[in-house]
């Protein structure tokens, strides 16, 4: 009946019509213009066909579909506000023109079903969903929300109150939870899934169901008093605002878009739902939130690529078995790869072992995890006190104290041990990776793999490649790194890498505002505001004081023109005073347990007196905007000369390292982007304004040019 790229309709028995989304050019279905403009062509086949009685929604890939292109967005979201919503409304009439087909419709759900996929499903009566399969709205992950009818169709289906939860949250469900409130109507096992499908259309032909009737339900009003619909929506907008905070608009946008429609028919709702769509997808976090993606599917793109010439991994081994070593050997367990602790002492081990044993205990209680399977994951952590079982392993980690001796030892240690190809990796933060290969005898066969604590919550892990290291062993610990379920970067050895070479900069910015009398305090609530997870005082307490001296120290030495110091900073009274943070309960705040056993930040006056000691001037009251601009400023410039010196590939990934690893505020889409947000020229200008403070605030020439030429990091 009828064939494109994407979609092709056959002609079933009983006058079924089988419309099929099967991507010919890739192995997922998605929604880009073309498939959208055949899916009116295919339903125009559909309509002038004569004797078709009912139709099948189905999918010729492991995923129904997986959503929007993403990679259009960014195009249509340039448009001005009013073509953006007319491109919506044209949109919508083509998955309008599926639910007005005169006869009963059914969707089969046999995989992933999100965004676009999800509201492609939700035009047909009924839909039946494989027990593997997972539904969801996640738009609003990338600052908008659901635009293809999605705030209209599905809350008449399931009511307000679940629409809300589901779009607002943008979570992926399974299966049970879809029939629990009724945005689907079967669930069965993968094999059934066609016949039941055709089945429930079987029903709805011979008036078991009354499809008419759904029908009504999801293009008419939304059945709600005003009263009701004044308490439900007013509640939830509150509630969301609070959880979503300021800087990302859509969750409370989609209930507002959702209250606005409610009493209105579906038509007239596809209006409100577009006019609210293109509103939203002109806002600074849809803008950086997309891009945030984008550079995503480049370290996913340049991740398969390594995986080509990568060696497997069927065995790792974690050196140093502390909570690092502990978090390490978890995450590589618990997704699949067994792995060796090797400690020198029984009571590290024991601290190893307690670790992951402590995580995966938190998994079983919120029910991710049964005891049976947490029970085989920490059997695949097997502690040792020697090299002995060391024969089978493909990639050692190096996860010991942070020092240059007791590494280098370990180092040649195991490189003595282990087959001539195993990779050896150095958990290091600061270490530079050619000074730690310069005594081994396999060079090409180390680098480092830098995890960021605690291991299991954070995404990020630096790959760094010395001098000597080989494509082979990059790519090995890139897919690694991968299958350990975390989001790897690679990058050029150098003081610091990446992360912490920007970051200590916006430490050095915080201890000179500190050091002139600003309120650490009131820094932090101001960095919180702006978007980051914790302020600089904060952050350094949940790192640890010492740490964070410490490699402070290493990248004043790596850079001493604008990280070295000629002060006395507030960081250097904590650590005298041997407040080393929450690790020890006091650091710039005291720390105490909560009934939960997290730590607790309280205000501890005495940090105040400390303080002061290193504040000749006294305090003094700086604005919010200089507050900003003197911890944001550094770290800007330090993350362009990244790019510039090729210490990272490109500034997506660069701003997604920072993003990953620091909490850099995901609204703003890392440093570059929000360089490109407030303009290269202003930023130069701001520069300008506090060149007395040093070199930590001197633009690179290359900034100046591309400032002067009105560039930008990334192009539209």
């Amino acid at each position: 009946m009828y064939q494109g790229q994407s979609i092709q309709v056959v002609q079933l028995e009983g006058g079924i019509a089988e419309l099929k989304f099967d991507r010919k050019d890739d192995a997922i279905n998605k929604f880009d213009l073309k498939t959208l403009n055949e899916l009116r062509d295919a339903v125009a086949a559909i309509s002038a066909t004569d004797g078709i009685k009912g139709l099948l929604v189905s999918s010729g890939k492991d995923s129904f579909i997986v959503g929007a292109d993403i990679t259009e967005f960014g195009k249509n979201f340039q448009k001005s506000e009013a073509e953006i919503a007319a491109w919506a409304l044209e949109a919508n009439k083509v998955f309008s023109a599926v639910e007005d087909l005169p006869f009963p419709t059914v969707t089969a759900v046999n995989g992933i079903a999100l965004g676009g996929g999800f509201e492609m499903a939700l035009t047909t009566d009924y839909r039946v969903m494989s027990t593997k399969a997972q539904l969801g709205f996640p738009e609003v992950k990338l600052g908008i929300f659901p635009g293809f009818g999605g705030t209209v169709r599905f809350p008449r289906l399931v009511g307000a109150d679940n629409a809300i939860e589901w779009i607002a949250g943008g979570e992926q469900r399974k299966a049970d939870d879809a029939l629990k409130i009724h945005a689907v109507d079967a669930v069965v096992a993968p094999e059934k899934l066609h016949e039941a499908a055709l089945k429930i259309l079987a029903l709805a032909q011979s008036g078991g169901y009354d499809w008419k009737k759904r029908r009504e339900q999801k293009t008419g009003a939304l059945k709600l008093g005003q009263i009701e619909s004044m308490m439900v929506f007013e509640t939830a907008k509150g509630f969301i605002a609070g959880k979503a905070g300021k800087h990302f608009p859509a969750p409370v946008a989609a209930v507002s878009s959702i209250q606005k429609a409610a009493s209105k028919k579906r038509d007239d709702a596809l209006v409100i739902e577009g006019q609210a769509f293109a509103k939203i997808a002109k806002t600074q976090a849809a803008d950086s939130l997309i891009g945030l993606f984008l550079n995503d599917q480049l370290l996913k793109k340049k991740g398969k690529a390594y995986g080509k010439i990568a060696r497997p991994v069927k065995q790792a081994a974690v050196l140093g078995a502390g909570i690092m070593g502990g978090g390490i050997a978890y995450q590589s367990a618990s997704r699949g790869t067994p792995i060796i602790m090797k400690d020198i002492a029984d009571k590290a081990l024991d601290l190893g072992m307690g670790e992951a044993n402590k995580l995966l205990s938190a998994q079983v209680a919120r029910k991710k995890l049964t005891p049976e399977k947490a029970g085989e994951t920490l059997a695949d952590i097997r502690p040792t006190l020697n090299y002995g079982d060391f024969a089978n392993v493909d990639v050692v980690v190096e996860a010991v104290v942070e020092n240059p001796k007791v590494k280098k030892s370990v180092l040649a240690d195991v490189e003595a041990v282990v087959r001539p190809d195993v990779i050896i990796a150095s958990n290091t933060s600061s270490i530079s990776i050619d000074f730690l290969a310069a005594d081994l005898k396999r060079p090409e066969n180390f680098l480092g793999m830098h995890f960021f604590n605690p291991v299991h919550k954070m995404p990020l892990v630096e790959v760094i490649k010395g001098a000597k290291t080989s494509p082979e062993a990059v790519a090995t610990v890139v897919a690694y790194a991968t299958a350990m379920g975390k989001t790897p970067v690679v990058v050029n050895d150098c003081p610091g890498f990446l992360v912490n070479r920007v970051l200590f900069p916006y430490f050095a910015g915080w201890s000179a505002l500190i050091r002139d009398g600003a309120d650490f305090q009131k820094i932090d609530k101001l960095a919180e505001a702006f978007g980051w997870p914790m302020g600089p005082a904060y952050l350094q307490d949940v790192v640890g004081i010492d740490t964070s001296h410490h490699v402070g120290d290493v990248l004043a030495i790596g850079y001493p023109d604008r990280m070295g110091k000629d002060f006395r900073t507030a960081l250097d009274v904590m650590y005298e005073a041997k407040r080393l943070g929450q690790k020890n309960g006091i650091g710039f705040y005291k720390y105490e347990n909560d009934p939960k056993g997290k730590p607790k930040k309280l205000v501890s006056p005495d940090t105040y007196e400390l303080i002061k000691t290193v504040q000749p001037n006294g305090t003094h009251d700086f604005s919010d905007e200089e507050i900003i601009d003197r911890l944001m400023i550094p770290l800007v410039i330090e993350t362009a000369r990244c790019v510039e010196e090729k210490i990272v590939d490109t500034a997506n990934e660069a701003d997604m390292g920072l993003i990953l690893g620091i909490g850099f505020p995901p609204h703003l889409g890392g440093a570059l982007k929000y360089a490109d947000i407030i303009g290269l020229a202003t930023l130069v200008e701001k520069c300008q304004q506090y060149a007395s403070l040093g070199k930590l605030y001197e633009p690179t020439e290359t900034m100046k040019a591309m400032a002067a030429a009105g560039q930008t990091y990334y192009t539209k």
